[in-house]
């Protein structure tokens, strides 16, 4: 803006002819002063740049509840990985003293030895205690809780990334082209959400049984049908409210101005879709994929509690759960040490998720 001698000197500048500025000759020299230089100075002050990542990720970190629930997931996975190192047990080990079996040592509590291995060690001999005692055939019960923790968690990471994967694809392409192909693919997701899932992993469980089989030594040997065909139904049934979601999305962002200019500069709708729209509608995913995370935790440790789970001798929260109820009023650590890793691993994902809504989601202002 060029300066205005009128002003450096004081005086308000008259109006030009066929303006349209106000006259400021019909009013008092006290009705528009000029602007201090403090006042200017505070004109100038600005916000940091940021990004909607970055603006959620602060205030993620300003959740104490959210915080905490990452502080405990991390120091689960720390101890999951650094354990196995460190303790001498395998999960299938039956326990044995100088190469003969350790009988006595079948139901242990937690950091007692059996007789041959206070024997051992009165004989200046080294044993690495059993942090949770052992189970009925004389395994370490702590190295089969870690094993199963882990074996949880893969399960619900990957069954959230099948559900992220599928739902993310199937809603973008329903919520993007719309009309007919829309309202079909919609009731395809009506005649899935119809399905129950759990009759449906069941049949799946036994069909697959006799019909799959994998190489010995495996990991998809070692987890057993009941866990591929669990993942299975989640490729097929889990997915739905996720496309839901992300088609509501799609359909009010896509009419807004950028991608109509994207549409006219020949963007195609694959690139519209990953570089317009789907980052648009990043909390929506975040969001959802976190809470997928500890429902499909929930749900592989109910079917591993009912039998139906991972394949023996191959741990899982669930199954160590379902084999403690046998002795459970003579041994009630063996449920009490699996049961409090699948409350705390749930709870921690799911307060997580709700730190991420909250810090996410535009809609929420505070």
């Amino acid at each position: 803006m060029e300066n205005n001698p009128n002003m450096a000197s004081g005086k308000l500048p008259k109006k030009k002819p066929l303006s349209m500025q106000l006259d400021l000759s019909k009013f008092g020299s006290a009705d528009f002063i000029p602007a201090t230089e403090e006042e200017k100075r505070q004109q100038d002050v600005m916000s940091k740049s940021t990004t909607f990542f970055k603006d959620g990720m602060r205030k993620l970190f300003k959740n104490p509840l959210a915080v905490a629930s990452i502080g405990i997931l991390l120091l689960i996975i720390l101890v999951i990985i650094i354990a196995p190192m460190i303790v001498p047990y395998s999960y299938d080990e039956i326990l044995s003293v100088n190469g003969r079996r350790d009988k006595g040592a079948q139901n242990l509590a937690p950091f007692a030895y059996s007789v041959l291995e206070q024997e051992y060690i009165a004989k200046g001999g080294t044993r690495f205690p059993h942090i949770f005692g052992t189970d009925e055939l004389s395994r370490d019960y702590f190295v089969r809780v870690i094993y199963g923790t882990r074996i949880s968690l893969s399960i619900g990471l990957f069954a959230s990334l099948i559900v992220l994967i599928i739902g993310m694809i199937y809603g973008s392409i329903s919520g993007y082209i719309g009309g007919k192909v829309d309202l079909i693919m919609m009731r395809i997701v009506d005649i899935i959400y119809s399905l129950p899932d759990m009759l449906m992993i069941i049949l799946l469980s036994v069909v697959l049984n006799d019909i799959l089989q994998f190489p010995a030594g495996s990991l998809l040997s070692k987890l057993g049908t009941n866990m591929v065909s669990l993942f299975i139904v989640f490729g097929l049934l889990y997915w739905v409210g996720l496309a839901r979601l992300i088609r509501g999305q799609i359909l009010s962002i896509k009419e807004n101005e950028y991608v109509l200019a994207a549409k006219t500069i020949g963007a195609g709708p694959s690139r519209i879709i990953r570089k317009h729209i789907l980052p648009n509608c990043l909390s929506v995913i975040i969001i959802s994929t976190a809470l997928q995370i500890p429902s499909a935790i929930f749900t592989e440790s109910f079917l591993s509690f009912v039998g139906i789970g991972v394949k023996a001798p191959m741990p899982s929260l669930g199954s160590l759960a379902n084999a403690a109820r046998s002795g459970l009023e003579s041994y009630p650590y063996k449920l009490i040490f699996p049961a409090a890793m699948i409350c705390l691993i749930v709870l921690s994902l799911n307060l997580l998720g709700d730190g991420l809504r909250d810090a996410f989601d535009p809609k929420l202002k505070r």
